[in-house]
């Protein structure tokens, strides 16, 4: 087990920034095309194809997710997803022509301080082809993909990761961009809300604090505009049909609830996705559900943790601090 999403059999995950720009795009790949869905809380999301992984939609399978910043111009990185994946030959045949499916997701960056004098050329539509083509087993967390030039209220953002093994046996992991109005850390400490799923130190073992204090629970928020948005991935190896997944990211989006305070906000577009590789050979059933969602949960919230804990800070003047920068660690 790496901690990563991609110790669920049949994921592989690509991630390519560009610097100057301050952001990037984040590709989940295949390896053969996978059950998915999708659960919706914030109050404005940034989304393509997402209405096809509904469950009484007639799309059973799909090759792809991308997570994406630029807001809505990152939704191109989509199309260069799915120009790669054409060009392997991936993708279902209608009348003679592949048509690959990758729904995806963008998070706000824009106001980071990189360069984004982009509108000649689509520059996420070629990130979305090099994160696919990057797609591997290992990747990098933190300041990385989707996550370049994310940001929270206080902190600099981030791509995170993790995984565990259900008591069935099911293989669960969560992939983050992690872009929220608020916060992953109590008040002004160092210490994550989501401390209490830690594993093995994953990040940084600093428990919650010995007392909670009023001003721990006071709200700090980003700012009133809607320059946020959290965006994830859970999978499993289980096989699962799509209302499964679809209670699958429900149940997931409790893991955002516990690692990020506020969340779910009108202005925020937190999206998670579920999806479902099969490839352990089993079925998952209702009950075995349970276990599948709560570890979705875990390994979202841990992640979560990890992208911040993971992120190092934007070479810009003003740039938020990392979380190492500001506690050390």
């Amino acid at each position: 087990m790496r901690n990563l999403i991609t110790d669920v059999a049949g994921v592989k995950v690509g991630s390519a920034h560009d610097p100057v720009l301050a952001s990037g795009v984040t590709a989940l790949i295949f390896d053969l095309p996978a059950t998915a869905a999708i659960s919706i809380a914030g109050g404005g999301p940034g989304l393509r194809d997402a209405a096809l992984l509904e469950p009484e939609m007639t799309v059973q399978t799909i090759d792809a997710l991308v997570l994406s910043g630029g807001s809505a111009y990152g939704l191109d990185a989509t199309g260069g997803v799915q120009s790669y994946l054409r060009e392997i030959g991936r993708g279902f045949d209608v009348a003679g022509q592949l048509v690959p499916l990758a729904p995806g997701a963008i998070l706000f960056d824009l106001a980071n301080g990189g360069d984004k004098n982009f509108w000649s050329e689509p520059k996420y539509w070629r990130l979305g082809r090099e994160a696919a083509r990057a797609a591997a087993e290992v990747f990098d967390l933190g300041t990385s993909g989707a996550g370049y030039g994310a940001t929270l209220a206080d902190l600099k953002g981030g791509l995170g990761s993790a995984s565990m093994v259900t008591q069935d046996g099911f293989v669960v992991g969560a992939l983050v961009a992690v872009n929220s109005v608020g916060q992953a850390t109590i008040g002004d400490t160092g210490h994550f809300w989501a401390a209490p799923y830690e594993q093995n130190r994953e990040f940084g073992g600093g428990g919650w604090p010995q007392a909670f204090l009023p001003e721990h629970l006071a709200l700090k928020s980003k700012s009133a505009a809607p320059q946020n948005t959290t965006i994830a991935i859970v999978a499993t190896d289980a096989a699962l049909t799509k209302p499964l997944a679809k209670r699958m990211a429900i149940m997931a989006q409790d893991g955002v609830a516990r690692a990020l305070r506020p969340i779910h906000a009108a202005l925020d577009g937190d999206v998670v996705f579920a999806a479902a590789t099969g490839a352990s050979g089993r079925e998952a059933d209702i009950f075995s559900l349970t276990g599948i969602g709560a570890a979705a949960a875990d390994c979202l919230a841990r992640a979560i943790a990890r992208a911040v804990y993971e992120a190092t800070p934007l070479p810009f003047v003003g740039a938020l601090p990392s979380w190492r920068q500001k506690f050390g660690g």
